[in-house]
């Protein structure tokens, strides 16, 4: 799977492979120079601030859907920072503006109400934008579709209120996740036909995330023709911002066996937790790739893995190994950079991974390990 040490690193330990995450890089700055858009990183997806040093060689800044996004993004990338939430915090907007360049709002009423500040903000321009709902996606599981019935996400047609578009820049539509660039030309002839004489009178128009652009099988092709046809079309600046594709497949999870098992087939507990440390395994759901591991039987013997939380439902899955796990053991799941520290969570005062990097010129590097009083002081 890789040249990298793991018996180095703690457990259970998230490792970012910078060269790894190069390559992605290198491939969406590609597109930036082949079509002229600008690719953001969505922080949902990976907020790995160590890391944005990198990031911003290459992309032209952030996306974020809070106070504390738009201030990361800000402090620690200190390049383009976009918001969008399906609504604002009255409390927070002062200073989210401080730190946002873009701002896109999710309904008529949520721009009425934040119209003067937006339009008035001193010393500098905020660009104003408005999500679409195209009430169309290829998503067949509606806790990820945003086009879905009664979705709160972005506003339809029937819905969109055209006499009041002053001092509005751009549209922003977002319906794909982890999704190929047929969908997204497919979804751009909706977008074209339901709102293209809106966009003809924009500066700028927001494709979203959900791109899946650094996977093996992705059309890159493709997608520059559905940038070049917007841009060319419209005359806007186009933007995108997949949060998946900029970590993807360039991090693990190295955890360790802690005891075996059996009740009715053999069972491994780990040092880590799909709930804690994986939560879309349980919420996606999917069964993360192992080094080493196969399908349940393809092997010698076959373990069902469970994490140490007291939830009975803590379970990664159904693994085969060539020899028996033995405690001790370290194992390896792939593709842990996105959607991990980003959602993780220390429920039953279970601790988090460590975070550490690994590149040619440093080797390992441990960025960052967690202690009781990051668990304590979330609470009262």
């Amino acid at each position: 799977m890789t040249d990298i040490d793991f018996s180095a690193v703690p457990s259970p330990c998230y490792v970012v492979d910078e060269r790894l995450l190069t390559k992605n890089l290198e491939l969406l700055g590609s597109v930036q120079e082949r079509t002229g858009a600008k690719i953001l990183l969505a922080q949902k997806g990976f907020s790995m601030f160590a890391e944005y040093p990198l990031v911003g060689k290459y992309l032209a800044g952030v996306t974020s859907s809070s106070l504390f996004e738009a201030r990361l993004g800000y402090e620690k990338m200190g390049k383009e920072v976009h918001v969008y939430a399906p609504a604002y915090v009255d409390r927070e907007f002062d200073e989210l503006l401080s730190y946002t360049d873009h701002i896109v709002f999710n309904s008529f009423a949520q721009w009425r109400k934040f119209k003067d500040k937006v339009l008035n903000y001193p010393g500098r321009k905020i660009e104003v934008g408005l999500r679409i709902n195209p009430e169309y996606s290829e998503l067949e599981v509606p806790l990820y579709d945003p086009c879905s019935p009664y979705s709160r996400m972005g506003i339809t047609l029937e819905n969109f209120d055209e006499s009041d578009l002053e001092g509005i820049d751009g549209l922003h539509f977002h319906t794909m996740c982890e999704q190929n660039s047929d969908t997204l030309e497919n979804t751009l002839k909706v977008v074209d036909e339901k709102f293209g004489h809106v966009i003809k009178n924009m500066k700028w128009l927001n494709f979203g995330g959900g791109h899946h652009i650094t996977r093996p099988d992705y059309d890159v092709e493709r997608l520059i023709r559905c940038i070049e046809f917007a841009r060319d079309k419209y005359d806007v600046q186009v933007y995108l911002e997949p949060g998946e594709a900029i970590a993807l497949n360039t991090g693990y999870l190295v955890a360790t066996v802690l005891d075996t098992i059996k009740n009715g087939m053999d069972i491994a507990i780990l040092d880590t937790s799909a709930e804690c440390h994986m939560p879309d395994v349980l919420a996606m759901p999917y069964r993360p790739n192992i080094a080493g591991a196969g399908m349940p039987g393809e092997k010698a013997i076959t373990y069902r893995l469970g994490g140490m939380t007291c939830l009975a439902g803590d379970v990664i899955g159904d693994y085969s190994f060539d020899r028996p796990l033995e405690i001790g053991d370290k194992l390896v799941f792939g593709d842990m950079a996105h959607y991990t520290m980003v959602k993780n969570h220390m429920f039953n005062g279970v601790n988090l991974p460590s975070i550490a990097t690994y590149s040619d010129e440093e080797g390992i590097k441990v960025i960052r390990e967690f202690k009781f009083e990051d668990y304590s002081s979330r609470l009262s």
